[in-house]
């Protein structure tokens, strides 16, 4: 590694290696660095600089509550405390590693080790797009980059996505898709469902891998209703919810009947999907317990993906609708009712809704 001027050049031979520059708190010219500013910054977060804020001015009215924005002005009289946070989780990609390091070390080295404790750099590896996805939100691209597995997202070459692009992109194939299938929809309840395919799709794609994994988004796999994504899940709780409908009965009413039913005689029922479904059912806490416990959400998305699987198998196998010995079609729709509950439940921790139709 050698020094032009105030700034730190890395060899390719080195890329890979720890950021030696993100040790540097104030260059020798007097400028702060990034790690210097974050450490300011985290210390405000943690409420350790008292007499020290930031003004503070009114954003935007919501109908139930008041964005504010920062400002080097004088702060608004009205205006809430912010800061002084309990914790910290920062989410931010594997390169600011050695960063993030240094500020947690700052912090210890400086006496606060309750706020060193109490911070957590969430990370994950690199966020990328595939070739035909960067194609799609309108970049230019060499042979060279069309050939490879994944675009970085890069400033310098101007390849950037907003979510918000992403989101309208989404929407917008979302949205042809269920005014061809649901023309009898009101334009409002056709646009509101397009959204939650759009939203479920992008945070389902983003949550399937795990934190070590690239993260190559591509707008067509995520809208698939093949494979592990968002909208196949979505398409299971679509596809039980309309069992209960035309059945005329509630997921609710299913479950509550189960009670009632000899469940000793039905032990032998053959077909393995129909016990396999409830015994899968049955793991959502457990899975929620160990998404939290190693950070991975990407496990329990997993999860909705599998029970998806299971309750699809179960669709095919059982005509819940055709069965006529009403003790085993109780089962059958307490079965589908279990499985549509803890699909919809794995999909809410997500922060991913289940439209009514698609």
């Amino acid at each position: 590694m050698r020094r032009a001027g105030n700034e730190t050049v890395t060899p390719a031979s080195e890329a890979d290696g720890p950021d030696e520059d993100a040790k540097v708190i104030v260059r020798s010219n007097g400028t702060v660095t990034y790690v210097g500013k974050d450490i300011a910054y985290h210390l405000w977060k943690f409420g350790l600089l008292p007499g020290k804020d930031f003004g503070y001015a009114k954003f935007h009215e919501y109908p139930t509550h008041t964005c504010w924005i920062s400002t080097a002005s004088a702060s608004d009289p009205s205006a809430p405390t912010f800061g002084r946070a309990d914790a910290i989780y920062n989410v931010i990609d594997s390169r600011q590693n050695d960063p993030q390091n240094n500020v947690i070390a700052a912090l210890r080295g400086m006496g606060f080790t309750a706020a060193a404790d109490h911070y957590t750099h969430f990370s994950y590896e690199m966020v990328a797009m595939t070739p035909r996805c960067a194609i799609d939100l309108g970049y230019t691209l060499s042979d060279e980059d069309k050939a490879r597995p994944f675009i970085e997202v890069s400033g310098r070459k101007g390849h950037g996505v907003k979510a918000d692009d992403l989101l309208d992109k989404l929407s917008e194939a979302a949205q042809a898709e269920v005014d061809t299938r649901h023309p009898e929809l009101s334009a409002t309840e056709r646009t509101q469902i397009a959204i939650q395919i759009a939203v479920g799709a992008l945070r389902y794609f983003m949550l399937r891998f795990t934190r070590n994994t690239v993260i190559a988004f591509d707008f067509k796999d995520a809208l698939s209703f093949e494979g592990e994504t968002g909208p196949y899940v979505q398409y299971a709780i679509v596809r039980a919810t309309n069992i209960f409908r035309k059945a005329s009965t509630t997921q609710e009413a299913a479950l509550a009947a189960i009670a009632e039913l000899n469940l000793e005689a039905l032990a032998t029922e053959d077909g393995t999907s129909l016990w396999e479904t409830w015994l899968l059912a049955s793991r959502l806490t457990l899975l929620i317990e160990q998404a939290i416990a190693t950070a991975e959400p990407a496990y329990l998305a997993r999860y909705a993906f599998q029970l998806a699987q299971q309750f699809n198998n179960f669709y095919h196998r059982h005509h819940v609708l055709n069965e006529t010995d009403l003790t085993r079609r109780a089962l059958l729709l307490a079965t589908a009712a279990v499985a549509r509950r803890e699909m919809v439940r794995a999909l809410g921790y997500l922060g991913i809704e289940a439209p009514p139709v698609m």
